[in-house]
């Protein structure tokens, strides 16, 4: 034990050591001592005014003022994004900017957006207004000519309170003057012209005939041009209408459908000589339109192009802004109000860098105050910081996700990284499809850099993050083919001859009557022969059911090897005699013995039934076991394991309960009267004292959580064990897909002598190949995986319930504020 104890640390096996520290801002200088430690990142602020709400904090102004701007700014990246400009992705070379007068300079690019904008859709709905008016112009004219002369024309046009737009009839100059006929108060055939969105003329019309009793004539003609809506800026299709009718009741219940249904009415002479005069005006005013138009969209453009420049510059100013003033206002002011009080957490190693940036800090403020970092006790558990780079990272999310390990609890991610990716080779074996894996983890990796600074999607980013996971995985899945002998499920001569032949020249009867051995055994891996003959699918159960059962309880004994480690490095000698030692011994008086039979079983190649030496060690273990002894003094060894097995599960539950109760009334022994006359103390004890975060021992709490955990134990050696077993089940499943696929689609289609149908086979094997071996079998596998190390191997010694050192970092700050 001694020369374990000197062997050096490993990396990642347990999280980096946290010290607790307090730091004394002067106000001068803390805004600038917070900047640099975000620049840093390695500390993590304790919010000290937690019971106080947002609004009550110090700096909520400066809060808010940071989430104006952050506001403007996601305007300003609308509006490019409307516009179908790119903002830089890299920030222009702009001098530093102070945050006051980039507020002020926000605040203008705004106010001259939004008028820019306003005036773009003044003119914008003038342009529509125009153009629709000139295709009820065109359209309606047509109608006219077709409807004979009842009245004067001057009859029949609608007077000044027909066209319901006021606004637009004041910039109408020539149609002002035109418009207005004499009252004519006989009765004569009249007509409303104007424009409506296509999708409403159906339900229009049915609404003016119900209206006028069928009293109508009803003309549509769809309009030539589309027209685009100002705000939105979605184009619609519209559909030109002429309504004839009679009567001042049926003119006003018309013109209030018009309304409603978001109609546009235009004024149409049925004077032809007028009409192409008004037509030529309004061609003319369209024109001048759209020379104003395209000015003020190059305008605008100009004004984006030049913001997007240095958006992004800003959005980082502004994010790094708010996130300090955020943490300042997680620290208390001190009774003088001249100082700012901060408390958090940071790594040990990180100390020197810390102080470093405070007196940088101090120095760049020009204040004659230096700010004071010093340590502090808690009794607070510390939180967890492991060290990862890009190939650890993703294991260490896996293990993440479980749980936050404790406080410098073992790391499962150390072992993690080889155990995970060759768990999920076993069930995925086939070097084919293994060498498709490694050219997808090679492209990634390849594209790292380029990949990294790309917003992704979700399926490519998960791809993209466990780029090294993939690699890994897909190097095992070779190894594991190449044992296997799998290439797409085809099996190849690669490392010689096979061992076995058959029986007549043509192996017709390789799948009846079997094959015969010749000479020593294939050198590595299963024999090619075995493919086909009628002994494949036994003997691949068989080794596959067994292998699986050696992995699951050589990976439970690592898992059960952990707690020792935990328990020795936490000095707790109560759980290595009372937790460690009884769980290996439980664990392997009964599987790890089956693991040995067989080993065993393989090495001297007997026909004993594992399965009978396993049940009758309980029904019979004085019986003779006759033909399935696989070596002397078996019995009599199964006798002892069992008796080991029933010994330990009451040495697992009862010693630790009733051994901690007795240290715990030995070490407070006498403190009810230890301290005679100090119960005024004891009431007016320190909030933050230990006195206070002293427990009372409730033994039955102890003694239950106790039973559950040996229960536990027990129960889950006969189930995790089993569990190994879909190992086995998902490698049986994948290599008898992948020769569904091969003989099924890929041979019977090379059957035919029709390139056409050996194409389309072809086509089919390769989606086939890739949608359900390597999409579904991929995700399949992994999730067993998971279930493995999370359930199998995790729970063994793995308690998973601290929580993750987040320090103040500007480097994590999101690309995109929520």
């Amino acid at each position: 034990m001694e020369f374990i104890d000197r062997l050096p640390s490993m990396d990642l096996m347990r999280s980096e050591k946290m010290s607790f520290v307090q730091l004394i801002f002067p106000v001068e200088s803390a805004h600038r001592a917070v900047s640099y430690l975000g620049e840093i990142g390695l500390l993590q602020f304790k919010d000290l005014n937690d019971s106080k709400s947002p609004f009550q904090r110090t700096f909520v102004n400066q809060v808010k003022r940071c989430g104006e701007m952050s506001r403007k700014l996601r305007f300003f990246k609308d509006q490019i994004s409307k516009a179908g400009l790119a903002s830089s992705a890299h920030p222009g070379m702009q001098p530093d900017i102070e945050l006051e007068d980039l507020e002020i300079r926000l605040s203008e690019h705004e106010t001259e957006l939004i008028e820019m904008n306003a005036n773009s859709e003044k003119l914008r709905q003038t342009y529509n207004e125009l153009l629709e008016f000139k295709m009820v112009l065109h359209k309606a004219g047509e109608f006219l000519i077709t409807v004979p002369n009842h009245s004067t024309a001057q009859e029949r046009e609608l007077d000044e309170n027909v066209f319901l737009k006021d606004d637009y009839v004041e910039n109408a100059s020539l149609l002002e003057e035109q418009m207005h006929p004499g009252p004519a108060m006989q009765p004569s055939l009249r007509f409303i012209s104007g424009i409506i969105s296509k999708s409403k003329v159906l339900r229009f019309e049915r609404m003016l005939f119900r209206a006028t009793r069928g009293n109508m004539l009803f003309n549509q003609a769809t309009a030539e041009e589309y027209v685009a809506d100002p705000i939105s800026g979605e184009t619609v299709e519209k559909t030109v209408f002429v309504v004839f009718f009679s009567g001042e009741q049926a003119k006003n219940k018309i013109l209030k459908i018009c309304e409603a249904f978001s109609a546009n009415c235009y004024p149409v002479p049925e004077d032809i000589t007028k009409q192409r005069h008004i037509t030529q005006e309004v061609s003319a005013r369209l024109s001048e339109l759209e020379t104003t138009l395209d000015a003020g969209t190059r305008h605008r453009d100009k004004a984006l192009t030049e913001i997007g420049f240095y958006l992004r510059k800003w959005t980082i100013m502004v994010r790094k802004e708010k996130a300090v003033y955020d943490t300042l206002n997680m620290l208390n002011f001190d009774v003088t109000k001249k100082c700012l009080v901060g408390e958090g957490w940071c790594p040990t190693f990180a100390k020197p860098q810390i102080q470093d940036a405070l007196q940088r800090a101090t120095i760049d403020s020009n204040t004659q105050v230096g700010i004071i970092f010093h340590m502090m006790d808690t009794m607070e558990s510390p939180p967890t910081y492991f060290k990862t780079n890009n190939f650890t990272s993703a294991y260490q999310e896996i293990v993440d996700a479980y749980g936050f390990a404790r406080y410098q609890e073992a790391n499962p991610a150390v072992y993690t990284v080889i155990t995970f990716p060759f768990l999920f080779a076993v069930m995925f074996g086939d070097w084919g499809h293994g060498l498709c894996l490694l050219i997808g983890a090679l492209i990634l990796i390849a594209q790292e850099r380029k990949l990294a600074s790309q917003k992704l999607g979700s399926f490519l980013e998960m791809a993209f993050g466990g780029r090294y996971v993939l690699l890994l995985m897909s190097i095992f899945s070779i190894y594991c083919g190449l044992i296997y002998n799998e290439f797409f499920s085809v099996p190849f001569h690669i490392f010689g001859q096979s061992a076995y032949r058959c029986r007549d020249t043509q192996c017709s009867e390789a799948r009846t009557i079997g094959l015969i051995k010749y000479r020593d055994p294939y050198p590595f891996g299963l024999d090619p022969s075995w493919r086909g003959s009628r002994s494949e699918l036994p003997f691949l159960n068989s080794l596959k059911m067994k292998m699986s059962i050696l992995f699951g309880v050589t990976q439970m004994n690592l898992g059960i090897l952990m707690s020792y480690f935990n328990a020795r490095f936490f000095g707790s000698s109560i759980d290595v005699r009372y937790q460690f030692i009884p769980q290996m011994i439980f664990l392997n008086s009964l599987f790890g013995y089956l693991a040995l039979l067989i080993v065993i079983k393989w090495c001297t190649g007997s026909q004993a039934d594992l399965y009978h030496v396993m049940i009758y060690m309980f029904l019979s273990p004085t019986d003779d076991l006759g033909d399935n002894q696989l070596f002397p003094g078996q019995r009599p060894l199964q006798i002892v394991l069992l008796l080991l097995a029933f010994v330990a599960v009451p040495w697992m539950l009862f010693p630790k309960p009733f051994i901690l109760k007795k240290l715990h009334s030995e070490r407070f022994q006498g403190r009810t009267y230890g301290m005679l006359g100090t119960s005024e103390m004891d009431l007016e004890v320190e909030p933050d004292s230990a006195r206070q975060h002293h427990e009372d021992f409730n033994f039955s709490e102890v003694f239950v959580h106790q039973m559950i955990h040996s229960i536990e134990f027990v129960l889950g050696a006969v189930s995790n064990t089993a569990s190994y077993l879909r190992l086995w089940a998902l490698s049986l499943a994948h290599s008898e897909l992948s020769t569904v696929f091969y003989e099924k689609v890929l041979l019977l289609a090379w059957g035919y002598d029709n390139p056409a149908i050996r194409l389309v086979g072809l086509l089919l094997f390769v989606f086939a190949t890739a949608s359900v071996l390597l999409g579904m079998e991929t995700l399949s596998a992994l999730l067993h995986a998971l279930r493995l190390h999370w359930v199998e191997f995790q729970n063994k010694f793995y308690y998973g319930d601290g929580y993750k050192f987040r320090p103040f970092a500007f480097s994590t700050l999101a690309d995109e504020e929520e």
